[in-house]
């Protein structure tokens, strides 16, 4: 099943540069990175926490990245004489924003003030969970479920103001009745495994769709496979 993201993303950066071309630091040393500070907002001006930035060297794929506080700020240092790429990471998925170019510098001179990446980003409020596949007509997971769960799982400790539904949907076969039992018990059973891991009861909640809300057309084998699915969605 194919991942359903919506991103709205906008970065500003102001390579703010003030540098001091003789003088060193107290040690005698000449810092060879750059002080770099982020914030990062949605497109109201609220700010976002626990929001992971990346920043990935052009040169030589390295990455480096923060976590933004309940100010939606964090700062960190990165070399100089490179380009990044920055990203903020959601549940699976990462979307490139802009580039910081941080020119390297000659001699004793070294980057002073810090540079100010300003971020605005609006997250996925719904996403499906890629291969949370049950057994046919049941409500038992297959194994391979267990990996995108614990990994919903790492995400919502991280992001931990979070409270979302777990949406059970199935396809057009079989009664709607039995459909809508169907998925219910399936989105139960993904909620029991998310509790077991610790996470709180009244952070989740599950909610079955049965066959009301297609989101391919239900007259091919994949379009059904598509149907059949567990979608997050994040609730306000």
């Amino acid at each position: 099943m194919k991942n359903k993201y919506f991103f709205l993303l906008l970065a500003f950066i102001f390579p703010l540069i003030s540098f001091a071309q003789t003088s060193p630091v107290q040690d005698g040393s000449v810092p060879k990175d750059a002080p770099v500070n982020v914030t990062i907002t949605d497109f109201k001006k609220n700010t976002l926490n626990n929001e992971i930035v990346v920043f990935r060297s052009e040169k030589n794929g390295k990455e480096f990245q923060g976590i933004s506080d309940d100010y939606g700020k964090f700062s960190l240092r990165l070399p100089a004489g490179d380009k990044y790429e920055i990203f903020v990471l959601g549940f699976k998925d990462s979307t490139s924003l802009n580039v910081l170019d941080i020119p390297a510098l000659q001699g004793k001179a070294y980057y002073r003030d810090p540079m100010i990446v300003d971020l605005q980003h609006q997250p996925s409020k719904t996403f499906v969970l890629d291969n949370c596949n049950f057994e046919t007509g049941k409500a038992n997971l297959e194994e391979s479920a267990y990996d995108v769960l614990n990994e919903l799982v790492a995400y919502l400790i991280r992001k931990d103001d979070e409270r979302i539904e777990l949406g059970g949907h199935t396809d057009n076969v079989g009664t709607a009745a039995n459909n809508l039992k169907l998925s219910q018990d399936r989105a139960n059973v993904v909620r029991d495994y998310l509790l077991s891991k610790g996470i709180a009861a009244d952070r989740v909640y599950a909610k079955g769709y049965g066959m009301t809300q297609p989101i391919e057309s239900n007259k091919t084998a994949e379009g059904r496979a598509t149907n059949r699915r567990t979608e997050v969605k994040i609730l306000e």
